[in-house]
């Protein structure tokens, strides 16, 4: 896009925002986040509860952060527990920038704005950066959680990985009073096919307090059979090569913590949570047009999907600390993850670990294990400044982080070098308010690395270039090559700066600045390191490298992707309507891609830029009506030349508009009524210089809750995909480039309660 596009794109982004500020002022916009806690009156007027977040490394009113912030409560997640389990699910649904889910266990190329995605639990960063593989969201149990908090456009407060935001999943901590046990039970099935299909799933809980003690225990389980899509056909088990799917799984979550009050400053809790899904898949996947699809009649031979994941954490809080409020934070990730085994499938899995029998490629072993440990430090300290500026804060501290990732064959060699990574970082965040109205805010952090890459033998790989023929594939063989490592440092100071203005007691405008950052794919390099012809041999001549030839890591040259979000926004609340308008343009200049060709990490730049909207309507004390959308779109420098000249890929943006409309009636009764319909936009974007096009196709679908209090409890039942409407899925279809159809309709019902 040329400079004078760009400007005249913007141009209209910043006029659309300041329409919508004419419109609040006339009483007509507010902003959802205030308002996750309202109520309304019988006059139609909304209450609101101060909300405050964590954006900021410390909590802070929603109307000091000068960035688009989402809190999502345990009302609302009760809603979208009824209607699917997956928190990927709910946010696809309830924020405007996050991608339409894959509906698997992978969130793999759901992005946020066009960009990663920080997963966060009570503070804790769930991604591992040296080798991150999108399997968090679609484990996470939302049973456990209180409330979510969203935070768009990029942050490096919390570390790297938050390029286009940062979600913080709040979990439930036991209450006052004597033990209190809460029961949540449903089954899910398709009405495709009932009996196979058939979904249960389970969550108990146990919570208390007595004395200073207080204790929360949730155990949860689930699992899935087979899935279908809205013309009835069985979809397959890994849809998207090697991520892991919706079907034929079980799954458990334990979460357990303690909390103890010294006094009403002081407090020390520690928790843990324990992951584990298995996955069985019953068939291999065919990877041709038309579409993704069980390959039946071909026995899937692998050893199951896996997920076992251990998380503890601890956590030392002194408001009354001599410099402010205090917060120490612990933890500690122990992260293994099994990939499913595919075959060699030319063209969307061509490369594949090879078994030297050119008539079979595929290596009995072609399946990966990722094991990493992640522990960290994190220090924050809450200082104010009323001596010198009243009302003025700020907000300082240190963090430690140390992780080591490793991936290996089933048959335990080495896919990539072993990687250990050490982790400093310092940062300081200045509030300031001047005046009743207007406070601004601003920050740095600095942030050293200290990697290590273990040399290792990369194993030998099978390549195939075109479809098979009477004589076989036109391919060659990649050889067992040595990859060299060695030590290596690199830093990244990222910076923040914004302001927000009162327009009223229940509005405001906000904007600034801010840089996150996205460490570079050290594993992929290694993993992939010779993948190209200077290092192949015929199949012929599987082994005709000279002995000793290696490839270098030092080449590589590893510096952290810098993105810059610039952000503008209004929100408030007038009468019975709350909502929030912004807009936003995000740029970096570095990438965090390896080229196996050029044998470095590609430095293209890349431009984005969007709109997003929510609004909800208390019309009367039964009738609400709400909506979100959004409009995203990026282009990117295809060829390196300095010029953004090409489209970004589906797997980044891969429906530019996006909405959901739903409107609620609760009856006098106690009878509530959800109806909701999801609706996406099409793309068919050239996305290099050669014009090349993978078409994603527009979708609408519907989905309705019924809920309706029982004793000490509530029914529910659900319907996703009302109107059994048969569709691609954008994003599982824009992991390959091959089509993937979303799930047909699936009904729950389902039963909660605590005493």
């Amino acid at each position: 896009m040329s400079t004078t596009k760009l400007a005249r794109r913007s141009k209209v982004i910043a006029k659309y925002a300041a329409g919508a500020g004419c419109m609040l002022l006339a009483g007509t916009l507010a902003s959802p986040a205030l308002a996750q806690d309202a109520g309304g009156a019988a006059t139609g007027n909304v209450t609101l509860d101060e909300i405050t977040v964590t954006a900021a490394r410390a909590a802070r009113p929603v109307e000091d952060i000068p960035q688009t912030v989402q809190v999502i409560d345990r009302t609302e997640i009760e809603k979208q527990l009824a209607i699917s389990p997956s928190a990927a699910g709910a946010l696809s649904r309830l924020v405007p920038g996050y991608s339409a889910s894959t509906q698997t266990v992978s969130s793999a190329s759901e992005t946020f704005r066009g960009r990663d995605l920080l997963v966060m639990m009570d503070g804790v960063p769930l991604n591992s950066p040296l080798r991150d593989v999108s399997r968090i969201l679609g484990l996470i149990d939302l049973n456990s959680v209180e409330r979510i908090e969203v935070v768009a456009g990029a942050s490096s407060l919390y570390g790297a990985g938050a390029t286009g935001g940062t979600v913080n999943f709040i979990t439930r901590k036991g209450g006052d009073g004597a033990p209190k046990i809460g029961v949540n039970a449903a089954v899910r099935a398709f009405t495709a096919n009932v009996g196979p299909s058939l979904a249960p799933e389970l969550s108990g809980s146990l919570s208390g307090k007595a004395g200073g003690f207080d204790y929360l225990v949730i155990g949860s389980g689930r699992a899935a059979g087979r899935t279908y899509d809205g013309s009835g056909r069985e979809l397959p088990s890994d849809s998207m090569l090697g991520q892991g799917g919706g079907d034929r799984f079980q799954q458990g979550n334990l979460l357990a913590k303690l909390g103890y009050d010294f006094d009403a400053s002081r407090r020390f809790e520690v928790s843990g949570n324990l992951v584990y899904f298995d996955q069985n898949p019953q068939w291999n996947t065919l990877y041709s047009a038309p579409f993704a699809r069980p390959e039946f009649g071909s026995p899937y031979t692998g050893e199951s999907v896996l997920e076992n994941t251990q998380n503890i954490s601890a956590r030392y809080t002194d408001k009354d600390f001599a410099l402010g409020s205090l917060s120490i934070l612990g933890y500690y990730n122990n992260i293994e993850k099994r990939f499913n085994f595919s075959n060699f499938s030319y063209p969307y899995n061509s490369l594949v670990y090879y078994s030297f029998l050119p008539s079979s490629p595929t290596s009995p072993n072609n399946q990966t294990i990722l094991y990493s440990q992640r522990g960290g430090l994190n220090l924050t300290i809450d200082t104010p400044l009323d001596m010198f500026w009243q009302g003025a804060k700020f907000t300082w501290g240190a963090d430690l982080i140390r992780e080591k990732t490793h991936q290996t064959l089933t048959n335990g060699q080495e896919v990539f070098t072993p990687l250990g990574q050490t982790t400093y970082a310092g940062f300081g965040l200045l509030q300031v308010p001047v005046g009743d109205r207007l406070v601004l805010r601003g920050g740095v952090r600095y942030e050293y690395f200290d990697l290590n890459v273990d040399n290792f033998v990369r194993p030998a790989a099978y390549i195939g270039l075109a479809a098979r023929t009477p004589l076989g594939y036109q391919a060659y063989v990649l050889p067992a090559l040595n990859v060299t490592g060695g030590n290596f440092d690199y830093s990244a100071p990222t910076f923040n700066a914004g302001a927000t203005y009162k327009l009223t007691d229940r509005a405001e405008i906000y904007g600034g600045f801010s840089q996150g950052y996205a460490l570079p794919d050290v594993g992929a390099f290694t993993r992939r390191a010779g993948l190209s012809t200077a290092y192949a041999c015929s199949v012929a001549r599987p082994n005709c490298l000279r002995p000793g030839t290696s490839v270098s890591y030092a080449s590589i040259g590893p510096e952290a992707q810098i993105v810059n979000n610039y952000e503008i926004g209004i929100r408030g609340s007038a009468g019975p309507v709350k909502a929030s308008l912004a807009g936003y343009i995000s740029t970096s200049n570095e990438g965090v891609t390896f080229d196996p060709l050029t044998n470095q990490i590609s430095q293209q730049k890349e431009r984005i830029w969007g709109v997003e909207f929510i609004g909800e309507w208390a019309v009367n004390t039964n009738l609400t009506l709400g909506t979100n959308a959004t409009y995203r779109d990026g282009r990117y420098d295809s060829n390196r030349d300095g010029r953004l000249d090409s489209a970004l890929p589906n797997n980044r943006i891969a429906s530019p508009y996006r909405g959901t409309l739903f409107g609620a009636y609760r009856f006098d009764n106690g009878l509530m009524i959800r109806l909701e319909a999801e609706a996406f936009s099409g793309r068919n974007e050239r996305i290099d210089l050669a014009g090349t096009r993978y078409e994603i196709k527009p979708g609408v679908t519907a989905n309705a809750l019924v809920t309706y209090p029982i004793e000490q409890g509530e029914f529910y039942v659900a319907a996703n995909n009302l109107l059994d409407a048969t569709y691609q899925n954008p994003t599982a279809t824009s992991v390959r480039n091959l089509p993937v159809y979303s799930w047909g309709r699936t009904v729950t019902l389902g039963f909660r309660t605590s005493f």
